[in-house]
């Protein structure tokens, strides 16, 4: 498939809802808006996080990824009093990336203009929404991630240890992503332009959590525009379940096999670019280097033999690769802010 042809050949699930009459359409400055609400074992907060579900948003879909609890009840009595609201449920349980997808689906199907996320545990404020639609709405960006990490203030409650490991995969996404400006990347509340939805191959986006940080990758590729909008974080009574130690490690493969590919799709199939050299180089004489003063040690102390020359070509070699891989990533910060094809 073509890259620019994305997801219109696409056909769609035969358990999502049908084409929307619209008789009455609510609008955010001449936008259609819809937000998708992935939920699991929600039943405490489904409630209130629809219950303060802005006017303005034209369509609401809680996608139930399949929970063992009275979460498809509650939304159910919801959906009855507020016709926005939609409930989809998955038949088992698919992974939070899957529930987004499955949201995005419909409201293609329904000719939304935008789509907002929003958990279902009443963590993101709605009154923050405009702040995620605006730049879309504006033409400067397709795809607006929230930025709890920007500001100590707004990171109030959130633990160091779960900073931390935020920062941690920050830094890993800038590098996966090329976005080398973004913050915050684990930030679920998000906003996504239409055209976008309709470029990217939805369904090859990454099922469980790292979906947002595998979208961002795709979205890089096609060439569309990301940007941050600050917002405090909110904790209540929902709690995470992310063991951050073996998330991070678990999330670190996906995002070097999201690297790779970004790198072989955006720089060697749908254009050129020498910086893919200077990667390579980099990353291959940063290993020699390794090996290196590996070598290095077993000469000293093994052989008991002067550790002098070995060093020196050792550091050398070190000093080459993280030339070439600085330069890779200088080239890779123009190219994001050169832009795309779009």
């Amino acid at each position: 498939m073509h890259p620019r042809q994305g997801n219109r050949s696409r056909k769609a699930s035969p358990t999502l809802p049908g084409r929307v009459r619209w008789s009455c359409v609510a609008m955010y400055r001449e936008r259609r808006i819809a937000v998708v609400v992935p939920a699991y074992n929600e039943e405490l907060l489904i409630g209130p996080t629809l219950d303060t579900m802005p006017e303005f948003v034209d369509r609401v879909y809680v996608v139930d990824d399949c929970s063992a609890d009275q979460t498809s009840p509650r939304i159910g009595e919801r959906a009855a009093k507020d016709p926005r609201i939609v409930l989809l449920r998955h038949e088992t349980n698919c992974g939070v990336g899957a529930a987004i997808i499955t949201g995005y689906t419909a409201a293609l199907l329904d000719d939304l203009d935008i789509v907002a996320v929003m958990a279902g545990d009443n963590q993101m404020d709605p009154a923050f929404l405009p702040k995620l639609l605006d730049p879309i709405v504006d033409g400067k960006a397709d795809y607006t991630v929230g930025n709890r990490l920007i500001n100590p203030e707004f990171r109030k409650g959130m633990s160091r240890w779960r900073f931390a490991g935020n920062a941690a995969l920050t830094l890993l996404t800038k590098i996966a992503s090329g976005y080398w400006q973004l913050v915050d990347p684990q930030n679920g509340y998000t906003a996504i332009s239409r055209r976008a939805l309709e470029t990217i191959p939805l369904d090859a986006v990454y099922p469980r959590y790292g979906y947002c940080n595998d979208i961002l990758v795709r979205l890089n590729v096609y060439g569309f525009r990301v940007t941050n909008v600050p917002h405090p974080a909110r904790y209540g009574l929902e709690r995470s379940n992310i063991k951050y130690s073996s998330y991070i490690l678990r999330l670190s493969g996906l995002l070097l096999k999201d690297f790779l590919w970004r790198l072989k799709t955006k720089y060697v199939v749908m254009g050129f670019h020498p910086l893919v050299f200077f990667y390579f180089f980099g990353v291959a004489f940063s290993v020699i280097s390794v090996l290196m003063g590996i070598y290095s040690l077993y000469f000293k102390f093994v052989q008991d033999n002067s550790v002098f020359v070995p060093a020196v070509i050792t550091l050398l070699i070190f000093g080459l690769g993280a030339q070439f891989l600085l330069f890779a990533m200088l080239f890779d910060m123009q190219a994001e802010k050169n832009g795309g094809w779009y």
